[in-house]
């Protein structure tokens, strides 16, 4: 009985050191764009592929993201900040960013796919292909 009631205890601590890890690590530094590229698990799409160095050299060329307390998040494009919400869902693995009321009608959710202190690597999905972001602290 002792190990059924500490299981569930142990479960919420490790989820709660996961996303507070993540967001220790996303927090207070702007991420800048450095490169997109289509996920390794996705099949060879040449569209995919062209979209992907389209997006590098055209809308991601001047993008940079922050993540800031209390759940700000601000998106600068081409020198344009805008800003919104940010959470931690699936024990770190997953951003959701909703506008800055935090309406869930215009939710986009992220996949973290690599994050260390210098670089964060996310998995988003733009039209009908999803495309992995390469970002490096500035």
């Amino acid at each position: 009985m002792k190990y059924l009631l500490t299981a569930p205890v142990l479960a919420l601590l490790l989820a709660a050191c996961g996303s507070g890890k993540t967001d220790a690590l996303l927090q207070h530094k702007k991420w800048k764009v450095y490169d997109v590229t289509v996920p390794a698990s996705a099949p060879y799409n040449n569209t995919q592929v062209t979209q992907a160095k389209d997006l590098k050299s055209g809308y991601y060329s001047d993008a940079c993201y922050q993540f800031l307390d209390n759940g700000l998040f601000i998106a600068t494009i081409a020198g344009q900040p805008d800003s919104g919400r940010y959470k931690l869902l699936s024990n770190g693995r997953i951003i959701s960013i909703t506008s800055a009321n935090g309406s869930r009608s215009s939710e986009h959710l992220v996949e973290v796919t690599a994050l260390t202190e210098d670089e964060f690597d996310m998995k988003v999905k733009s039209g009908d292909y999803h495309f992995i972001l390469h970002t490096r602290k500035q």
